[in-house]
Formats: structure tokens, sequence, C-alpha cells
């Protein structure tokens, strides 16, 4: 469930890649359009990052984690409905306030669940293996979608995961 988690943040980060040729022509936007397209969630990330894990101390990771898939959950169909480059934009910066909940909350739930040097260790290789599969999944998949469907599809296939750990997390997690 935490790989999982983790791992739909950084396949959102490469999913989007073979969609901008479509993307750009549709929305009828520029190169800096695009570029945005790209950037704004890394940067919401890296921004919300250190904010999000002192929240998550005091609401609790599964509480965070489940808030911050159901943003994101919120923020793919925005992203795929978008009609203006604008509003994707502002949809991208909200998935990356919803993959910013992800990262502090996998990862402390991690060490709250595996105690065990050795446990602990295998977990974060697993966690840091899933994130990385995720990257090169997003590619793959993008592929497939742009082929056969609209550019938009992209950023609905993280719904039925996200839909499955929010009903998995809270019902198997502990909250600390």
């Amino acid at each position: 469930i935490l790989t999982v988690a983790a791992g739909l943040v950084l396949a959102d980060a490469s999913i989007v890649t073979l969609a901008l040729p479509d993307l750009l022509q549709e929305l009828d936007t520029t190169v800096q359009g695009v570029a945005a397209v790209i950037a704004v969630p890394m940067f919401v990330i890296a921004v919300a990052l250190m904010p999000v894990e002192r929240l998550q101390r005091r609401a609790g990771p599964v509480r965070v984690g489940a808030a911050g898939l159901g943003l994101f959950a919120v923020a793919s169909v925005l992203c795929a409905l978008s009609s203006d480059i604008t509003v994707l934009i502002a949809a991208r910066a909200v998935l990356g306030i919803g993959g910013a909940t992800l990262m502090p909350s996998t990862m402390a739930l991690i060490r709250t669940m595996f105690t065990d040097p050795g446990q602990r260790a295998k977990a974060i290789g697993l966690w840091s293996g899933v994130m990385t599969a995720g990257i090169a999944l997003g590619s793959v998949m993008s592929g497939v979608l742009v082929e056969y469907f609209w550019w938009g599809s992209v950023f609905l296939v993280n719904l039925p995961a996200m839909a499955l750990l929010l009903i998995l997390g809270p019902a198997l997690l502990p909250e600390s």
C-alpha cells in the first residue's frame, strides 16, 4: 500500500510527457505553458514537503496520506477535463500538494511499522524501487493511452489505484 501510493506520484510526473504534443496543440499553448505543466507539480512538492511533514506529525500519517490521495484524485480529474492551459497548470499544482502528502506519510509509516533495522532497510529499498519503477511505468502507460485515447486520459489512469488505496489504507495501516 505504501509503495503504490508513493509510486503514483512519480508515475504521474512522467506520464504527462508523451501527451505533451497533443496537449500543446489542443490547448493552443506555448512551450512555456507545457514546461509549466511539467515543472509546477514538482516545484509544489518540493515546497510543500516540510509543512506537510509537520502536519502529518500532528494529524497522523494515515489521515494526511488519505487526504492527499483524495486531493490527488480530484486534481487528476480536473487535469483530464481541462480545456485551458491555466486550469491545467493550477490542477497540476493541486496534484503537487496531494503528492507532497504521500512522501512523508508513507515514509513515517515505514519507520513506525518496521522497527528492525534489516526489515526497515528492505522496506525503504522496496519503496524506492517502486517509486523508480513508477517513472518508467508512467512513460509506457502514457504512450498507450495517447495512442488510443485523448491526452487527458493520462491523468485518469491513477483513479482506480487511488480508490483502492483509500479503501485499504485506513483499514490496514496503523495510524501511528
